[in-house]
């Protein structure tokens, strides 16, 4: 495999984790509970991202392949609890 190759299977393995990283705290802003937080958006997509790939290699070691739809389940799951602690949503 080439380079071009490798870089296709990152790219590929981690667009899903990218894009949901990357709109679920443009979305929460719009919401009455995203509102007011103090945490900038750029930080909660960095988190964000950081919780999302970390799941989806925990999936693919656990499952030995990509694509599962149990280790796309977890990284929507897993996002959506780092998003709640965030915003602080146990104080609501």
């Amino acid at each position: 495999m080439g380079v071009l190759g490798l870089l296709n299977h990152v790219l590929n393995f981690a667009l899903p984790a990218i894009v949901l990283a990357f709109l679920l705290p443009m979305i929460v802003r719009w919401l009455p509970m995203g509102r007011g937080t103090g945490i900038r958006p750029g930080g909660q997509m960095l988190v964000l991202l950081a919780v999302n790939l970390a799941v989806l290699l925990a999936g693919l070691l656990l499952f030995g392949r990509d694509g599962k739809m149990l280790a796309y389940l977890a990284m929507v799951a897993g996002c959506a609890a780092a998003q709640w602690l965030m915003l602080g949503g146990w104080r609501r």
